[in-house]
């Protein structure tokens, strides 16, 4: 008995760690912070604008879905001054809303590693330690409805931050798209018939009220098609 109560009470504080390093935050709850350089989740294209006025946006695809990056360490038209050690931001937009933040800072950046990146915006940002290993010598935090990931590429920090939810709706948006298109592939194509000896062709839904030989019997892929071929539509099916 004396040693289950000596396992207990070591179990229970490995418990009660594990339960205070997840992250229960959700992105609404984000603070703004200098480190974001006056961006956040959500932000609309417009608001995006007013805080650099050089970017552009691209049309969003059948999902909604936009792309576009700034470059104050390339683009002499942008002050970097309010960006420092910043070389490029990408943005990801869904329906015309900010869902994903990834930016690249150069070797000047005030945290160098990937340990201070992480101590430094966990303190901007508020974020428990709830930090796991990431690929090769990142660190990832999984919250509630976003995930933040940091790295160093080519010398210098990145940290990027992902709508989950967002990501989870472009997918079903896919998913979707995919089904659709694949349901108008296993359906018939609507059959043109062409009668050679009157030269005229009948739609589907307006079929001749006599039978066409075969031999005088055409098949075409559509209107188009019958048309160049020389072919009118029957006065029936007009």
């Amino acid at each position: 008995m004396k040693l289950i109560v000596a396992a207990f009470i070591l179990v229970c504080p490995i418990i009660a760690i594990a339960q205070e390093n997840k992250c229960t935050m959700k992105l609404a709850e984000l603070t703004d912070s200098p480190e974001l350089f006056g961006l956040h989740m959500g932000m609309t294209e417009g608001q995006v604008k007013e805080r650099v006025p050089q970017v552009r946006f691209p049309p969003a695809t059948d999902f909604g879905l936009a792309k576009t990056t700034i470059n104050p360490d390339f683009d002499p038209s942008i002050d970097k001054a309010s960006f420092p050690g910043l070389r490029t931001i990408s943005l990801d937009f869904l329906d015309g809303r900010v869902t994903s933040l990834w930016f690249g800072f150069d070797s000047s950046y005030k945290w160098h590693t990937v340990p201070e990146f992480v101590g430094g915006i966990s303190r901007a940002l508020r974020l428990p330690d709830a930090w796991t290993d990431w690929k090769l010598r990142g660190q990832q935090i999984t919250c509630i409805d976003f995930v933040m990931n940091v790295s160093v590429v080519a010398e210098g920090p990145s940290f990027h931050i992902i709508d989950q939810a967002a990501e989870k709706l472009i997918a079903e948006r896919r998913a979707a798209k995919e089904e659709e298109h694949s349901a108008s592939e296993d359906e018939p194509a609507s059959e043109i018939v062409g009668d050679l000896k009157d030269k005229v062709y009948y739609v589907a839904g307006c079929l001749p009220l006599h039978t066409i030989p075969e031999k005088d019997r055409l098949v075409f892929k559509s209107r188009e098609e019958a048309e160049k071929a020389g072919y009118k539509l029957a006065g029936r099916c007009q």
